[in-house]
């Protein structure tokens, strides 16, 4: 099996669990008996919390011979953490354990990308590739899962993304090269490591990349938490919920496939203007709750919106580090777009869906908006002229 073949089944670990998690366990929580604040929070918690918790655990993983060792520890217990929701304790004990899991998941993804950018440029293929692979999951996911809670319980949601996260810890020993940390082996030490991310919260350029990129993604929020029960409550089904977002990530797909070459000239600073631009409009037109026809469309800028950004970003936070804290930049542009932002964002979500519903998305584009701002800046870094 090739490299890209295995990356690839990798990375579709993690996306199937997160393709049934983005949309749906807001449902597993409502049906619970939890409100839409509450729902925020519980969401919002470890995003918050990421700034912290990201750095440090990619420290820790630094802390390895190999880049894989600590995936199989984190994979491993985000099933256990996944698992031990199902336990009906309320509202602290499951804030708790999505704690845990969300902060794990939300680690493994960009530790992961740092294995798979170094080893396409070692090997010569296509990053797209096998992230590709692992959209496509996602559409699976979501399908999938969409049409299981139109003829099951939301029950069904819980035990989905648990065996999706047991795949994950299991297949990081068989699908993940055994690539070391350092060049030549050996473990970092704790100052060489402590160095490495001071260097990158003190590179203002690095900081202006990260934030940037952070609000464009992180206005993802409304749509990642409250899409499924804005699209209910317009009379648009669970099941066709999955076939939305399946078209965002669908075209996703493409994006990351064939896109490539076209990617390389248009360049990475004007992908990510080119996703702020998208996001604007899309989370505008989202706002104004238009009809099922007219969402297809507007899904189809998931490409620009997320993955433009993410593929921008990726190249942009790639350039601006070395490899003694790569990991750290990888987890830290993560930690904002995924973290503190869409933290911040989310619990604003869950207040915005309980009073003005679908309109909460305005907001969302106003995040956009500034995401934007940032970006244009970026024109004015020299050392991104290269």
């Amino acid at each position: 099996m090739s490299s890209t073949v295995r990356l690839g089944l990798f990375y579709g670990t993690l996306f199937l669990g997160s393709g049934a998690a983005s949309p749906y366990i807001p449902v597993w929580f409502d049906h619970r008996g939890l409100s839409g604040a509450q729902i925020g929070i519980i969401l919002s918690a470890p995003m918050l919390a990421r700034v912290v918790t990201a750095p440090l655990l990619a420290m820790w993983a630094d802390s390895f011979s190999l880049r894989r060792t600590p995936l199989i520890l984190m994979g491993l217990a985000l099933a256990l953490s996944y698992g031990l929701l199902a336990a009906p304790f309320g509202f602290t004990w499951w804030f708790g354990l999505w704690f845990i899991g969300s902060t794990l998941y939300a680690t493994i993804v960009p530790l992961t990308d740092v294995i798979v950018l170094a080893r396409s440029q070692a090997d010569g293929f296509n990053y797209g590739w096998p992230r590709g692979i692992g959209s496509a999951a996602f559409v699976v996911a979501n399908i999938g899962m969409g049409l299981l809670l139109a003829r099951g319980s939301p029950e069904l949601v819980l035990v989905w993304i648990t065996a999706a996260a047991l795949m994950t810890g299991v297949g990081v020993q068989y699908l993940l090269p055994p690539d070391p940390v350092r060049e030549g082996g050996g473990v970092a030490a704790l100052s060489e490591r402590m160095a490495g991310l001071g260097d990158l919260f003190r590179d203002k350029d690095f900081m202006l990349v990260v934030v940037s990129a952070g609000l464009i993604q992180s206005a993802h929020a409304f749509y990642y938490s409250f899409s499924t029960l804005a699209w209910r409550n317009q009379g648009i089904p669970e099941d066709m919920t999955g076939v939305l977002w399946a078209v965002g990530v669908g075209v996703e797909v493409a994006f990351l496939w064939f896109m490539e070459p076209w990617r390389r000239r248009f360049g990475a600073r004007n992908l990510l203007v080119l996703g702020g631009v998208a996001a604007v409009v899309r989370w505008g037109a989202l706002a104004m709750s238009p009809p099922l026809w007219l969402v297809f469309p507007i899904q189809a800028l998931h490409t620009l919106t997320y993955a433009a950004t993410f593929m921008g970003s990726l190249q942009l936070v790639d350039r601006l580090s070395r490899p003694a804290n790569a990991s750290a930049a990888q987890t830290i542009n993560s930690a904002l777009s995924g973290g503190v932002l869409s933290g911040v964002a989310t619990i604003v979500s869950g207040a915005l869906f309980d009073s003005i519903g679908a309109k909460g998305y305005f907001v969302m584009a106003a995040m956009s908006l500034a995401g934007l701002a940032g970006a244009v800046r970026l024109y004015g870094v020299r050392r991104l002229d290269d």
